[in-house]
């Protein structure tokens, strides 16, 4: 057992031997206050994250992002490739959130919100305790030589874990190529779509692999937020904390005796059960101070106070406090780092809503045709050829849509098309456009022209051209 004043343990990760060879965890089921509220919570995110790619807002798919086609729905809000600095607004803003949640209190995020550890301890983890058992349980059958019970066990799990991958994966497609379209896919066979159906054997074979074998080692080796946090953490982080002076004392920890006066032997807290290492799903001694592979779960936190309870001492010997909260017994602050934090995230977030309140639901964009010049018609008339593009952000047709030159007395004729169309729910309306002005009202061989968009008589976007004519020599 290190102590607390050693450092040897971070010389090393806790789910490896000596010999490099994975060292497998066995956490024991955690129970307790903490544990209720985390099951709380991780069963409403389940619930988001299952549901989440089949709510529609508007028409809109609460939450997608399909990469191949360049759209993101984030709550319901479309994004298109033209709202792109939209999107990276948002994301910064989910960085700057979770690195300020992390300066204040460590990587909660991780134990209560994260994916990874909501499908691994309160799904997969919860299905390996009711088919195997609890930790002495599952050590036994892991020892056991395969015979029947091991073999029925393993292979109840291992069907268990493979169907419940599969729903995950097809959970993780709707959020990428739709939920619509997923549907779609299903209803005309999976033969139909062969190149989606790979993809989703792909995706369940990772899924599969994440949580039946790679598991902690993902949060461990695999994810950088465990790195990011020895850069945002620092004394003054709300961390679950193993309160060393009350548990060490002045002669340190030691077994627990009925009837032992330890405060007057000069003991601490702690009688070295290893209660707090079984449980942990990472396999670590929480004793060792704030560590890399610690998810702030709580689970120790919870069996801690069990054990303390049981032998009449105060719980809290492990819980959420910051090292100067344990050295000092001064109370959590605002630190000048957690204040410029949440400054620049009121800043982004107000940007982004201006930004949300000014962004049109239709995106205009009108150019001149390349390599073409004006031409000179009858009564002084300079004609432009433009081309359009129309971006209908909204899940409804866009009727009787029209354009009327605002800035010049002229004519606009649309090609190939009656005067009036219809741009279709979140689609594309492309086409060409004749731009006819007086030469008397033009000045010099490039002039900016505005043209509106209308739908009926309601003008729904403006948008600005270079329109060419002849020199002037003026």
């Amino acid at each position: 057992m290190e102590t607390p004043n050693s450092e040897n343990f971070r010389d090393s990760i806790g789910t490896i031997t000596k010999e490099g060879k994975r060292a497998w965890v066995f956490p024991k089921k955690p129970s307790g206050k903490f544990y209720k509220y985390r099951k709380w919570v991780s069963y409403f995110l389940l619930a988001f994250l299952l549901l989440a790619p089949f709510i529609k807002v508007n028409g809109n798919q609460f939450l997608m992002f399909n990469i191949l086609e360049r759209r993101f729905n984030i709550f319901g809000f479309p994004f298109w490739p033209q709202d792109f600095h939209l999107f990276v607004i948002s994301m910064i803003i989910g960085v700057v959130f979770v690195a300020l949640f992390t300066v204040a209190f460590g990587r909660i995020f991780c134990g209560w919100i994260c994916p990874q550890t909501i499908f691994m301890e309160m799904v997969f983890r919860r299905i390996e305790y009711w088919i195997e058992g609890d930790r002495g349980k599952q050590i036994r059958l892991a020892k056991q030589a395969w015979n029947a019970e091991k073999i029925r066990k393993k292979g109840l799990k291992l069907l268990v874990f493979l169907f419940i991958s599969f729903i995950i994966a097809n959970v993780f497609l709707a959020y990428l190529i739709g939920s619509d379209t997923l549907i779609a896919y299903i209803t005309e066979g999976p033969l139909s779509h062969i190149s989606t159906l790979i993809s989703l054997l792909i995706f369940t074979a990772v899924f599969y692999f994440v949580f039946a074998w790679f598991r902690e080692q993902v949060c461990i080796i695999a994810c950088p937020y465990g790195r990011l946090q020895g850069v945002l953490l620092d004394t003054k982080s709300i961390v679950v904390a193993y309160d060393h002076k009350r548990g060490e004392a002045e002669k340190g920890r030691k077994k627990f005796r009925k009837n032992e006066d330890r405060a007057a032997l000069g003991h601490g807290d702690c009688i070295d059960c290893f209660q707090c290492v079984n449980v942990c799903p990472t396999g670590i001694d929480i004793r060792n101070g704030t560590q890399l592979e610690c998810v702030n779960c709580t689970a120790c936190i919870d069996e801690c106070d069990h054990i303390m309870e049981s032998i009449n001492l105060p719980k809290g010997l492990i819980r959420y406090a910051s090292e100067e909260q344990i050295e000092k017994n001064v109370p959590f602050r605002l630190t000048a780092r957690m204040k410029g934090y949440i400054a620049v995230l009121a800043i982004l977030v107000g940007l982004l809503t201006g930004m949300l309140f000014l962004r049109n639901d239709v995106e205009a964009n009108i150019l001149r045709l390349p390599g073409q010049l004006y031409e000179h018609k009858d009564n002084n008339i300079i004609s432009n050829v433009f081309t359009y593009k129309l971006v209908n952000k909204t899940s409804k047709d866009i009727e009787n849509v029209s354009f009327k030159l605002m800035s010049h007395k002229g004519e606009l004729k649309l090609v190939a098309t009656s005067d009036n169309f219809v741009v279709p729910n979140q689609g594309i309306a492309k086409g060409t456009l004749f731009v006819e002005i007086n030469n008397s009202a033009l000045t010099g061989d490039r002039n900016k022209i505005k043209i509106g968009v209308y739908s009926g008589d309601k003008l729904i976007e403006t948008t600005t051209a270079n329109f060419l004519g002849p020199r002037s020599y003026k």
